[in-house]
């Protein structure tokens, strides 16, 4: 019967079984997310990871994602794309909104108008700017015309941000309930959402109780049995968890794509000058400092955007490449030097980093590196002026405009380039490939001679999962839908 059921509601239920299962008899799945607890729902296109989860549970989009990261039919319940790749034609299933008017063309463009309107002024609003136009056709169609081809436009369309609701209630497949500082998501019946109903339903289905902890209470309630996943460990954190063997579960980590590194704050004293800030980033030992958090083999990259065809036979050229990490520190300590020697006084570089083991090996690591060179790096608070902060965020999807669009003048509050940024524009509105992708690489160029951000490497995102919960996948999305882990397990 689930296994009908599965293959019933096909988009969101594509799921694959574990061999272990919690049990037919378990009434609920409890998740913890790590984070902080009063910010599981929240209204508005900025929200907090378990936010996300939230929306894109209570509210779809076009399309969603399954648990394996990959994209899904939701509202739209097929589509085509045209052979030039600049039009997308959804075909809308048969449905209602939540207030039992009709789920038609023109509701759905009125609806997207809204979210994409709502998200100007935000590095996603950036990134929807490949839409050209969204119209409703005949009936029940949509199509979403672009401004060039993008390989990946379902997987950003998918982002739970833009899941569409009308006068704040969404189309499911969950609804949420909020009580005691958790949030309770009930699976809604097939003949809900305009699929055909499923017999014994209530029998099939189970419900997921949210809740966020900080990660040393979440961790602990998954070591207790309270918790059967743990969710968005970090880099920070990530110790708490790969202590020894953990009797009742695994850990799970996400090959994801993104940006872990270094922002400039303050542009003052040593970091005043590009040509200073670069002898920051040579410092660095990226494979000491991965080394250090039991990363050894993790990605590290001294670029802003990584190597994202990895069937390429042709390496990523790195920065430095032709420089030991030995040659690449005397080199920065000769700079510093030289700035001392024109005046250059204050020699402390003060450092904001979230809390957690995983940050204090970080430091440490870093303040050798940078100790090395002649400066002394001070950690403060994240409430506190610093000169530097982390910037932990993984790819939406994987293309050169995410991770330019994050640096972003728009979006950033510290250093960037409007020079940059225009190169971005341009490259949107180039219809020649190659010519897109040299002005992808020039904005690349122009944001790494400004050494305004200094890459690290891939970020860090792991779960903590009983052996048996079916629903979960590690996946290259870091996002783990909810819906799935409603289904009792075959």
């Amino acid at each position: 019967m689930i296994r009908t059921l599965r293959l019933l509601l096909s988009a969101p239920l594509l799921l694959a079984a574990t061999s272990c299962a919690l049990g037919e008899g378990e009434d609920e799945v409890d998740v913890v997310f790590i984070g902080d607890p009063d910010k599981l729902q929240q209204n508005g296109v900025r929200l907090t990871p378990a936010a996300q989860h939230v929306r894109e549970a209570t509210a779809e989009g076009l399309v969603t994602f399954d648990a394996a990261g990959n994209v899904v039919p939701a509202i739209a319940e097929r589509w085509i794309v045209t052979d030039d790749g600049l039009s997308y034609i959804f075909r809308l299933r048969d449905s209602q909104w939540a207030n039992g008017s009709p789920l038609t063309a023109q509701s759905v463009k009125q609806e997207m108008d809204r979210t994409l309107a709502r998200l100007e002024g935000t590095s996603l609003g950036l990134d929807v700017d490949i839409i050209a136009d969204v119209r409703a056709m005949a009936g029940r169609v949509v199509e979403i015309q672009l401004e060039h081809p993008m390989a990946e436009f379902l997987q950003l369309l998918g982002q739970p941000e833009l899941g569409l609701m009308r006068n704040n209630r969404g189309l499911g497949p969950m609804v949420a309930e909020e009580s005691d500082g958790q949030v309770v998501l009930t699976a809604l019946p097939p003949e809900q959402r305009g699929l055909p109903a499923f017999e014994d339903w209530d029998e099939t289905v189970r419900p997921v109780i949210l809740r966020a902890y900080p990660a040393e209470d979440a961790i602990a309630a998954f070591e207790s049995g309270e918790a059967d996943a743990v969710l968005n460990g970090r880099i920070q954190n990530l110790l708490l968890a790969d202590v020894g063997p953990l009797s009742r579960g695994t850990i799970r980590l996400d090959s994801v794509t993104g940006l872990l590194g270094l922002k400039v704050r303050r542009a003052r004293g040593f970091l005043g000058q590009s040509y200073e800030r670069e002898a920051l980033a040579m410092a660095i030992d990226r494979g000491k400092l991965f080394e250090s958090l039991n990363l050894g083999q993790w990605q590290q990259t001294t670029r802003i955007v990584p190597q994202l065809d990895l069937a390429s036979e042709t390496p990523q050229p790195q920065r430095w490449s032709g420089m030991t990490v030995e040659q690449r520190q005397t080199e920065a300590a000769r700079r510093v030097a030289g700035w001392i020697g024109r005046g250059g006084a204050d020699r402390t570089v003060r450092i904001a980093l979230p809390a957690g083991p995983g940050s204090d090996r970080a430091f440490e690591s870093l303040q050798e590196d940078i100790g090395a060179i002649g400066l002394q790096l001070v950690r403060v608070a994240q409430t506190q002026e610093a000169d530097l902060v982390l910037v932990d965020s993984v790819a939406r999807y994987t293309d050169e405009r995410w991770f330019l669009n994050q640096l972003n003048c728009r979006v950033s509050q510290t250093l960037c380039s409007r020079e940059a940024d225009l190169a971005v524009i341009a490259a949107l509105r180039e219809d020649d490939p190659a010519e897109r992708a040299r002005l992808l690489a020039e904005a690349e160029t122009i944001l790494l001679d400004l050494n305004g951000y200094i890459p690290l490497g891939a970020p860090v995102r792991w779960s903590l999962v009983r052996g048996g919960v079916d629903g979960f996948e590690a996946n290259r999305t870091g996002f783990h839908p909810l819906f799935p882990l409603a289904l009792r397990p075959i």
